[in-house]
């Protein structure tokens, strides 16, 4: 994933996914490398963050350098990546441009739920004889992604792939003030949307309500062509009659026949066809790109809304009470860090991190949701951590004004040792007895209770003094071998059932009980 559209995603801003076999396969170069680069603008300007999905050498890419862009758009031998192409694409280390389909899987792994495309596949004309069916309408059925199209290509039979989608329980709505489903080039087509959505507003409460309910199947908005720029249905369709006879007669089928007939429409019509094709791509870019910043705006609101709110949960919730941090690595390029105040070339990425924000994610994914209780500033990083961290129950995180939320950098060495660490720590002394006891009765019933050494002493015995009372389990992971000790300045350790230190923060825990070290380990390191 390109860091700018991770960045983007990790602080919740909207992202809207492109394709790229409109470049590897819809049209000429240069044409072909000015339009991705026109379409990532208008997504841009009107407040979103681009990610063209392609394969380079074998990896899936979510978002593209210009120089990936051009290498795409230049070269001859891609492949056309719709889901059935990816492992043998992905194996033989091949590049390509991926379908809706391909794109689809890319952008919903990604965490990216707006997806802009020119037209989708769907049933081609004589389906109900050779069960040519586009890849594109199974996966509208299977993978939450919202797809913004000018509708299906008006060389398909339109009217069997609304059936299709239908069968696959696909949401359709047609965008703006009528049902009328468009054709592409063209604005009618003959057939009704099951349902209309009049802006950006309306789609983005569809788009949220589909991807609130988990149905795991995909939404379609079906956006009609600019009217000044839609080329007549009577002149496509006869262009459309004559491809279709030389795609026949040439024994053209499969996935290699929606180029054809595109480029053969394009020369049939003089163009007019081409130019329509690109209104109706930069459109659909500035069209789902305003939807995608209105979803991001509801998300946001709903969101804040949701986290003062405590969720009762059958059974008992584990809980996880510990740190979070905003964590910058800095990876040196070179062998040597050079000091004296110089600049050394290497790569910064952000991460989120915190012992117990890990334990806690750890156990989410396992599906086992853990109470989280933490603190974090209200600052720049706490909406991104609590984007990132939408799949766990953040619900008890104290958000405190005048705060800092925690960062830690560290600068590593390019053999990947670290040189130096820098931690801005304070906020966890907030992890107070007083604050984790306003939920007694969770850690009373709780199968699990896990705990980090970032943890003020007093909330740690606090803790143990619990667990001894209502025979609770609690793990203890040390931290670092400074915090390591806390627990066992006290009797606190006995109510402990797990305990995970590396070797130095079990020497120093050896040392607080006044116990001498096992011959030999003085050399371990």
């Amino acid at each position: 994933i390109q860091p700018s559209v991770q960045e983007a995603l990790m602080e919740g801003r909207p992202v809207v996914a492109l394709e790229s076999t409109i470049i590897t396969h819809g049209m000429a170069y240069p044409q072909n490398l000015s339009m991705a680069r026109e379409v990532e603008e208008i997504v841009t300007t009107n407040g979103a963050v681009p990610a063209t999905v392609g394969i380079l050498r074998g990896r899936i890419h979510v978002g593209l350098t210009d120089e990936e862009l051009e290498f795409l758009a230049s070269s001859k031998n891609v492949v056309k990546v719709s889901r059935r192409d990816l492992p043998f694409v992905l194996s033989q280390g091949l590049s390509g441009g991926t379908t809706v389909s391909g794109t689809m899987i890319a952008a919903h792994k990604a965490g990216i739920s707006m997806f802009v495309t020119g037209g989708i596949g769907g049933v081609h004309r004589g389906g109900e004889n050779t069960l040519d069916v586009s890849a594109d309408l199974t996966e509208l059925g299977r993978t939450p992604v919202a797809v913004v199209s000018a509708g299906v290509k008006s060389i398909l039979d339109i009217g069997r792939t609304l059936e299709y989608l239908e069968t696959q329980g696909v949401c359709v709505a047609a965008f703006g003030e009528s049902r009328e489903f468009p054709a592409f080039f063209s604005r009618q087509s003959g057939f009704q949307a099951p349902y209309h959505v009049r802006d950006e507003e309306e789609a983005a409460e569809l788009i949220a309500s589909a991807l609130g309910l988990g149905l795991s199947s995909g939404v379609l908005i079906a956006v009609p062509c600019p009217e000044e720029r839609a080329a007549s249905g009577q002149v496509i369709e006869e262009a459309i009659q004559q491809a279709l006879g030389e795609a026949r007669s040439k024994g053209i089928t499969g996935k290699e026949l929606t180029p054809f007939m595109l480029q053969k429409i394009n020369e049939l019509t003089d163009g007019r066809s081409l130019d329509s094709n690109l209104a109706l791509i930069q459109n659909n870019a500035r069209v789902g790109s305003c939807i995608a910043v209105a979803l991001s705006k509801l998300q946001k609101a709903r969101r804040k809304g949701k986290l003062p709110q405590q969720e009762n949960t059958t059974p008992p919730q584990p809980v996880v009470i510990g740190g979070i941090n905003v964590d910058f690595i800095a990876k040196a390029q070179n062998p040597v860090i050079l000091g004296g105040g110089q600049t050394n070339t290497g790569r910064v990425r952000r991460t989120f991190g915190g012992v117990g924000r890990n334990l806690a994610d750890c156990l989410s994914r396992l599906g086992r949701t853990p109470l989280f209780l933490s603190a974090v500033g209200k600052d720049e990083h706490s909406e991104s951590i609590l984007h990132y961290c939408h799949h766990m129950d953040m619900t008890a995180i104290l958000q405190l004004e005048g705060k800092s939320t925690a960062t830690y950098c560290a600068v590593i060495t390019s053999a990947g040792e670290l040189s130096v660490g820098l931690g801005d720590m304070d906020i966890h002394h907030q992890i107070t007895e007083q604050y984790v006891s306003q939920f007694k009765e969770n850690l009373c019933q709780a199968p699990l209770v896990c705990i980090d050494g970032n943890v003020p002493l007093s909330t740690i015995q606090y803790v143990c003094q619990l667990a001894r009372e209502h025979q609770l389990a609690v793990c203890y992971e040390p931290t670092d071998e400074n915090k390591a000790s806390k627990p066992f300045l006290s009797d606190s350790w006995k109510a402990l059932t797990y305990i995970s230190p590396n070797l130095q923060e079990l020497r120093a825990i050896n040392r607080t009980l006044g116990n001498p070290l096992p011959a030999g380990i003085e050399y371990l390191k």
